[in-house]
């Protein structure tokens, strides 16, 4: 069992993110900075976890019965019980999900949790937890941020968590037709050092990408900083192997493009594990860039910098846009200055003599083979950037944003330490509807945490470019309520109710879960949520899998009772 061990609590602090040897501390000037603006500052005594000992667990449901079918299938050091793992996969990684941890209660975590070793040992267990009404959690990195794998039993008695870290191999590689397949527990980094030696990337890099899976990739549809240029994970997968209670379905990977029916890919992609586990996956993958080109620019407004996005995607469009684009708002931009020290200082002097008074910052990165065609892509964008009235600024600012780009997890961990709310939403819509949607989700928000006594830091930005629209990435800090979890929900309520009142959407990439569950009729339809209820009333027809996430049970109850 020491290759569980050591793949478990290290590589995901069971309390915050990631790998804490990473985690490095926000500066003086920064403190100073949240304290002027919510009144939040460094505490004497920070309010640490408590120790893992003292984290409340339920006491475990699962039958003994049920425990030894699935030790004959996966192995017995592979169904654990103890304290770690079950602390582990409590929940993921949201806000709720840490100060509840943190704070001791580990009311969602699992009876047991299941590491199975081959697609059809996950098949197996399905079909054992579909036989005897045990609910099952799907996880891969547990980087979710909306509930999607909290261990909720649903009606059950039992529910386990099938951790999918043993599922971490590149299967098949195709590099005339840059096409492989990766088992769905392969996280962000191990996906590249497989495609590294063929001279081959992914190109997929989400925030998470130390952690994530491609099993979450999928699941979720994902998208990294670089879909602008490689596509999000929707565009590049091409087919799936999916295990339910009903037994294991293949769809896509046999050509590029088919007219074979509808697409039943689309149904597996985004399925948050409610209709099956996610045990392979195929994906286009690329060549590896052999050169790259940085920019950043300083807009004189958010506005101007919206029109130059839009220009960029719709004129210019794929193989001269950056592959990389990222718009900060003015709120953000100021953060993001003054968190830069003296150089921060600097560079707003800088923009002040060109009066550029209240910038939205923006970071390019262009990849490619060849420099020479780098630098000429670069080109026809800086004429598009300036005549929307962009100042140049050194690149060495964007590639300052690469290099601490999975950063921002570990700074919330201490803020959290110091009773400090840092949490995201996001959201995409149309070019038309952008503006409209940027202003209505920062006043809803501002209005929430105001209404609570905790004024907030609202900050955003686009960070995914279509030629018909693109996403918006809020995040805010403010000082923690006495019910910080309240607090935040409330905000979010706040926010999600503006977001469709804009025609917004109300997840660009953090998928459904717990968190939107109830909203998703508004983008899908009723007739939309039977048609999800019909599927899972085929593939889980028990409704074990992943229960409360993406399908309501009350929608599946209905569908189900309305089959006989």
């Amino acid at each position: 069992m020491a290759d569980l061990l050591t793949h478990s609590i290290p590589r995901s602090v069971w309390h915050g993110w990631g790998d804490p040897a990473e985690a490095h501390r926000l500066p003086d000037h920064a403190w100073a900075y949240l304290t002027e603006r919510v009144g939040a500052g460094r505490l004497d005594h920070p309010h640490r976890p408590v120790a893992i000992e003292n984290v409340v667990l339920p006491e475990t449901t699962l039958a003994e019965p049920v425990r030894a079918a699935l030790e004959a299938v996966v192995g017995t050091d592979h169904v654990r019980d103890d304290r770690a793992a079950r602390v582990e996969h409590a929940g993921g990684k949201s806000f709720a999900d840490l100060v509840r941890i943190r704070r001791g209660d580990g009311s969602h975590a699992p009876d047991a949790v299941v590491y199975p070793g081959t697609p059809a040992e996950v098949q197996q267990v399905l079909q054992i937890c579909a036989e005897h009404r045990v609910a099952v959690v799907p996880f891969g990195g547990g980087t979710s941020v909306v509930g999607g794998v909290s261990a909720l039993r649903g009606p059950f008695a039992s529910v386990i968590t099938l951790d999918l870290r043993r599922l971490a191999a590149m299967t098949a590689l195709d590099p005339v037709s840059k096409v492989a397949t990766f088992q769905a527990g392969m996280r962000g980094p191990e996906v590249e050092a497989a495609l590294r030696p063929f001279g081959l990337t992914l190109g997929h890099y989400p925030q998470s990408h130390q952690e994530a899976t491609i099993g979450g990739y999928v699941a979720t549809r994902s998208a990294g900083q670089a879909s602008t240029g490689y596509g999000r994970i929707d565009e590049i997968v091409l087919g799936a192997r999916l295990a339910t209670p009903e037994g294991e379905m293949v769809v896509g990977g046999r050509s590029p493009a088919s007219a074979a029916g509808p697409d039943l890919l689309d149904l597996v992609v985004g399925s948050e594990g409610a209709l099956g586990v996610i045990t392979e996956a195929t994906l286009q993958v690329a060549a590896f860039p052999a050169a790259k080109r940085h920019g950043t620019w300083a807009f004189p407004g958010f506005d101007a910098a919206v029109d130059a996005l839009r220009e960029l995607a719709q004129d210019l469009g794929h193989g001269t846009i950056p592959d990389v684009c990222r718009l900060s708002d003015p709120d953000e931009t100021e953060v993001s200055v003054t968190m830069a020290g003296p150089a921060g200082k600097a560079l707003t002097a800088y923009l002040k003599a060109r009066r550029v008074s209240t910038p939205a910052l923006a970071v390019f990165v262009w990849e490619g083979a060849d420099r020479g065609e780098l630098r000429r892509r670069a080109r026809r964008c800086e004429t598009v950037l300036r005549r929307h009235g962009a100042v140049k600024l050194p690149a060495a600012v964007a590639r300052t944003w690469e290099r601490g780009r999975f950063s921002g997890p570990y700074l919330r961990d201490e803020l959290l330490d110091h009773e400090v709310l840092a949490e995201t939403l996001e959201t995409a819509t149309t070019w038309a509807d952008l503006r409209t949607a940027h202003g209505a989700v920062r006043a809803a928000l501002h209005g929430a945490f105001e209404a609570a006594g905790t004024p907030a830091v609202v900050q955003c930005h686009v960070s995914h470019v279509y030629p018909a629209g693109a996403s918006l990435y809020f995040t805010c800090i403010a000082r923690c309520a006495e019910d910080p979890v309240a607090q935040w929900f409330a905000a979010k309520s706040a926010a999600s109710a503006a977001i469709l009142a804009s025609r917004a959407t109300i997840t660009h990439h953090h998928a459904i879960g717990t968190d939107h569950a109830r909203f998703l009729g508004e983008e899908v339809g009723t007739l939309g949520l039977r048609l999800l209820a019909a599927a899972k009333a085929t593939l889980d027809p028990r409704g074990v899998l992943n229960p409360g996430k993406l399908i309501a049970a009350s929608d599946q109850g209905a569908e189900v009772e309305s089959r006989g």
